[in-house]
């Protein structure tokens, strides 16, 4: 996380936070493995009630319209006569941005990758599906350097491929080597987070990598690179927004308003590319171009989840399962979902 942005240090034990010794364990083993560690028999029943004056919220430098939705201060505006602030904390990848929702530090999550969630729902976490955006699946690829050797998927064979474990860009990999009869122990993974994969893409340290926008966006324009997925896509990439048991119980008006702004952002951001990148560029530290590049992938449609909408929800939790990932079976449609009034 951001130092400005950071979530306040927790001294002393209370209810719903890590032990000093847990929290340093969760934190040296990173957001999958934390999310592994959470007691796989937490209640699902009901949560406790929630009665807080604050709406803590996780997003992360991807979250666009999160981001956007900081940034004007309509947020704010609105629930301040529901007797509400809002207060923002920037999280480097979504496994320890739900990591923190579960227990108790954050009350809603900006969009996380399709696949963070079933990280979250194996681990037994009270968490609620509150929003999807619409599939993009041009929004996350597998790239090499243009002078390359490597000139299709099947090329990928015996070669080091680098990517964030758990994220949206692993199961990229994992579906688009299952389309041309491989699987992911017949290429090297390297997990490395987006900016330590950029850093080992351009100096050779690894042969391929796979990575999503605005990252994406950004070799692509600073770099000569060669996507090795496109068309048809082997990973309809969708995004979540999802709210912690307790709160989602406690204030439906809130998110109520939560998914209205958010839908408004969407919007806004696709029918002003320019004026969304301007706005976006100094944020993300990338130029205009790079940004608009990065937004034209995205659907930035916001709706509301069902469960017949879960199915890659499915395939991603059995694909991570059969990766022994996952530490038991998930079945994607026993979520709590919470749907518009």
């Amino acid at each position: 996380m951001k130092k400005k942005d950071a979530l306040p240090e927790h001294k002393p034990h209370t209810p719903g936070t890590p032990h000093a010794s847990r929290r340093k364990t969760l934190q040296a083993l990173g957001g999958l493995a934390a999310l592994a560690l959470l007691p796989a028999a937490v209640p699902v029943a009901r949560a406790a009630a929630w009665e807080g004056k604050a709406l803590r919220i996780g997003h992360q430098k991807s979250s666009t319209l999160a981001v956007v939705l900081k940034t004007r201060g309509s947020l704010e505006r609105r629930l301040a006569p529901l007797g509400l602030k809002v207060e923002w904390y920037e999280f480097t990848s979504g496994l320890p941005l739900l990591e923190a929702l579960n227990i108790g530090s954050l009350e809603f999550s900006a969009d996380v990758a399709d696949t963070v969630p079933v990280f979250a729902q194996a681990a037994g976490a009270r968490l609620t599906y509150v929003a999807q955006e619409t599939p993009s699946p041009g929004a996350q690829a597998i790239v090499v350097p243009e002078a390359s050797p490597i000139r299709s998927l099947a090329d990928l064979k015996g070669r080091k491929v680098g990517l964030a474990k758990g994220a949206g860009a692993h199961y990229l990999l994992i579906a688009a080597l299952a389309s041309v009869g491989l699987t992911v122990k017949d290429v090297e993974v390297a997990y490395l987070t987006p900016a330590d994969g950029r850093a080992a893409f351009e100096r050779g340290a690894i042969d391929a990598w796979s990575i999503w926008d605005p990252f994406l966006a950004g070799v692509q324009r600073q770099s000569k690179v060669r996507l090795l997925t496109g068309e048809p896509a082997v990973a309809q990439y969708k995004r979540y927004y999802l709210a912690a048991d307790a709160f989602a119980e406690a204030r439906p008006d809130v998110l109520a308003v939560l998914f209205e702004e958010l839908r408004d952002v969407g919007r806004w951001v696709k029918a002003s590319p320019k004026e969304a990148a301007a706005l976006l560029s100094p944020v993300w530290g990338l130029d205009s171009d790079t940004v608009e590049l990065a937004n034209s992938r995205r659907s930035y449609e916001l709706r509301a989840v069902a469960p017949d909408q879960l199915g890659e929800q499915q395939r991603i939790a059995d694909a991570f399962f059969a990766e022994k990932l996952l530490p038991k079976k998930v079945a994607a449609t026993e979520v709590r979902i919470w749907t518009p009034g």
